[in-house]
C-alpha cells in the first residue's frame, strides 16, 4: 500500500526520538527527515514548499526537523524541478538610514519568512548608480522569485519594468499604477497633517518643513498633508529646497543653525527622518533654541529613540515591523497567485495627544 500523505505511523522505528539525540551521518537529506519523522518522502518535500494541502503543525514539525539536523535543500535541484529559486531579493541604496528605518524593514521581512521556504537576500546597488540596474540583473539572471524595494517614484520606472514582464514583487510604497500591484504603505500625509496641527494647537505658527527628496511618492505624500494642514490651522510654512531628510547631517544642521539665526520667528520644525531630526536638534540648539520651550520639533521613527535623544522631541511611530511582514506576504502571494489581486495596506497613524 503506498504511503499516505501524513503517515503518522507509531511504531518504535518510526517514532524518533527529537532529532537533537539523533545522529545523522552524511549529508542530511529528505529521505533522512523522511526516516526521522515518519512521513512519506513527497510529503517532507511539498511541507518545506509549503504546499497548502500540508497541516500547519506538519510543516512546523518537519521544518524543525530540518532545521535541527542542518538540512540545507540543493538550490540547483530545486530550480531544475520548480523553476525557482526560493529567495526574495530586498533591493536598497546604501545611502539607506541603517540605524532605524531599514535595519527594522530588513529585520521584518526575515521575520515574515521565516516560516516559508523562502529565502531572503539583500541587493544593494550605490546612489550613483541607476536604480534599475539591481532589478534587471534580478529578473534577467532569474536570481530571485520576487523582489521588494523602497523609495518609490510615482511613475516608478522599476514598478513599470516588473509589470511589463510580469515578474513578482512588492512595493514599500505607492504609485500611480497602485491598484495594479502590491505594496504597503504609511499614510505620511496624515503624519504631517497631524504633525502640523500638534504643533499649531502649542500655539506655533511657522515651521520649517525638512521633507524628503521630491521626487519620491511619500514625500509628495508630507508636503500635500503639510498645506493642507497649515491652510486649516493659519500656519505658515517654509519648504526647504537647499536640503532634505536625506540629507548629511552637517548639512542639515549647518542650514537650521542658519536660517534660526537669520528668522527667529520659525518655531517648529516637522521632519521626516530621525537621523534629520537629530541634526536639526544640534542645529536649533547651536543657534540657542530650546526644543519644547521656545519652538517644537515633530518626527518619525521605526524605532522609538528620539525621545531619549532629546525628551521634548514629539515623535511618532511608524511600524515597519507590520510593513516588512505584510511585503514579506505580499511577494509570496505574487510569486504564488499571479493572477489574484495584488495584496496592499496602508497604515493609517492616529493623532492620540
Amino acid at each position: 500500500m503506498a504511503k499516505s500523505k501524513e503517515n503518522t505511523n507509531k511504531s518504535p522505528e518510526n517514532k524518533a526520538a527529537s532529532p537533537v539525540n539523533r545522529r545523522v551521518s552524511g549529508k542530511p537529506t529528505l529521505k533522512t527527515i523522511s526516516e526521522i519523522s515518519g512521513l512519506a518522502v513527497p510529503t517532507v518535500s511539498r511541507a518545506l514548499n509549503d504546499a497548502p494541502d500540508i497541516g500547519a503543525e506538519t510543516k512546523k514539525r518537519v521544518r524543525r526537523i530540518a532545521d535541527e539536523i542542518g538540512y540545507v535543500p540543493n538550490r540547483a535541484g530545486v530550480r531544475l524541478r520548480t523553476g525557482r529559486t526560493n529567495v526574495i531579493s530586498l533591493v536598497l541604496s546604501t545611502e539607506q538610514e541603517m540605524m532605524n528605518h531599514t535595519a527594522r524593514l530588513i529585520a521584518s521581512i526575515a521575520g515574515g519568512l521565516r516560516s516559508t521556504p523562502y529565502h531572503l537576500i539583500v541587493t544593494p546597488y550605490f546612489p550613483s548608480e541607476n536604480p534599475m540596474k539591481p532589478i534587471r540583473y534580478l529578473v534577467e539572471t532569474n536570481s530571485a522569485d520576487a523582489v521588494i524595494f523602497n523609495q518609490i517614484l510615482p511613475d516608478d520606472p522599476r514598478v513599470e519594468y516588473l509589470m511589463e514582464r510580469g515578474f513578482p514583487f512588492a512595493a514599500h510604497g505607492r504609485t500611480i499604477w497602485e491598484k495594479k500591484h502590491a505594496w504597503y504603505d504609511f499614510d505620511n500625509h496624515a503624519f504631517a497633517s497631524i504633525g502640523v496641527n500638534r504643533m499649531a494647537s502649542r500655539g506655533r505658527r511657522k515651521i520649517l518643513v525638512i521633507a524628503p527628496p521630491t521626487e519620491q511618492n511619500y514625500a509628495k505624500h508630507i508636503i500635500a498633508g503639510v498645506y493642507d494642514a497649515a491652510a486649516d490651522s493659519n500656519v505658515e510654512v517654509i519648504l526647504t529646497e537647499a536640503i532634505t531628510s536625506d540629507s548629511l547631517h552637517e548639512a542639515v544642521m549647518a542650514y537650521v543653525t542658519n536660517l534660526l539665526n537669520r528668522d527667529p520667528s520659525i518655531d517648529g520644525i516637522l521632519c521626516a527622518s530621525p537621523s534629520a531630526t537629530m541634526a536639526a536638534v544640534a542645529g536649533l540648539e547651536a543657534a540657542g533654541r530650546v526644543v519644547g520651550q521656545d519652538i517644537d520639533v515633530f518626527a518619525k521613527e521605526a524605532i522609538p529613540f528620539l525621545q531619549l535623544f532629546r525628551p521634548k522631541i514629539i515623535a511618532m511611530q511608524e511600524d515597519v515591523r507590520k510593513a516588512g511582514e505584510f511585503l514579506a506576504r505580499a511577494a509570496i502571494q505574487a510569486i504564488k497567485q499571479p493572477d489574484a489581486a495584488p495584496m496592499q495596506g496602508l497604515d493609517v497613524p492616529l493623532d492620540e495627544e
